[in-house]
């Protein structure tokens, strides 16, 4: 991809979470803090428990080594840091949190500092594209649904291999299309993300040995994707009236024609998701 192009992405993703629209409807429905997918023990569970929840599941991939003294995360698109954060006060590991997004980035210093965390935290405004850090210089690479806004995947794995210690680990989950979904029946569904096509699960597991990780695992947990939107329609539609004061009218309406397709492509099977795991070699 050309490096104009990929230039003009990294813009469209940043312009996207520094929006007030996009922030207020994270913070209103997600809860502005792991504004990620959820894993649900039941279909009424708060949106904001359930993104815990994955916290935990995919830390569970690397507990063993995360307490070990000296250890360092990077977590790529660490949002308002409510995985940084887990893992930190969790573990008590070093954590390094990259970010495009400044206006989300002070939110995650802000709270940082509130929690008594901000001695363990870095957060640093940069793009996944061009880590700005030395090869070999993480114990764990970490990511949870940033992968998606990539606009060169091939070229963001590479770099998160590149920036690996050898014996480290990658944890990262991702909003993917189901393997054999062709991107144009998914085109409607993206558009509020901003992006052309989501990967596959079959391309992260042929591309992670290509950039020198093995032991590739997918906890494949596409099932709760219907869950998990079907839970933030619901949210959405039950704070419309709050939310339209937050974000403006014609967002939430956007939000409202967008959510029932993700929905609808959830039903389909026209979507996965899970955590993936590998290692180096």
């Amino acid at each position: 991809m050309a490096e104009e192009s990929i230039a003009d992405a990294v813009e469209t993703v940043r312009r996207y979470y520094g929006s007030s629209e996009v922030d207020g409807f994270y913070s209103a429905v997600w809860g502005g803090e792991n504004i990620h997918t959820g894993i649900y023990l039941d279909a009424h569970e708060p949106v904001g428990t359930a993104s815990r929840r994955t916290c935990e599941r995919a830390a569970a991939k690397v507990a063993h080594r995360l307490p070990t003294p000296g250890v360092t995360v990077l977590d790529l698109g660490s949002g308002y840091g409510g995985p940084t954060r887990f893992l930190a006060g969790t573990f008590g590991c070093r954590v390094t949190a990259l970010n495009i997004s400044e206006p989300q980035n002070e939110r995650h210093r802000r709270t940082n500092a509130e929690r008594g965390l901000d001695g363990l935290i870095e957060v640093v405004t940069g793009s996944f594209q061009d880590i700005p850090f030395p090869d070999g210089h993480f114990d764990v690479v970490w990511s949870q649904e940033a992968f998606c806004h990539s606009p060169d995947r091939d070229r963001l794995l590479s770099e998160a291999a590149r920036v690996l210690r050898p014996d480290g680990d990658l944890v990262f989950t991702d909003v993917m299309a189901a393997d054999g979904v062709a991107p144009e029946s998914l085109r409607e569904v993206v558009a509020r993300l901003q992006v052309e096509s989501l990967a596959t699960p079959g391309y992260y597991e042929k591309r992670l040995p290509e950039v020198g990780l093995s032991g590739v695992d997918f906890d494949d947990r596409s099932e709760q994707l219907l869950t998990h939107y079907v839970r933030l329609e619901e949210e959405t539609r039950r704070q419309a009236d709050s939310l339209r004061d937050l974000v403006g009218p014609v967002y939430l309406e956007g939000l409202l024609e967008n959510l029932p397709r993700w929905v609808a492509a959830c039903r389909a099977g026209r979507l996965s998701w899970g955590i993936f795991h590998a290692h180096g070699d």
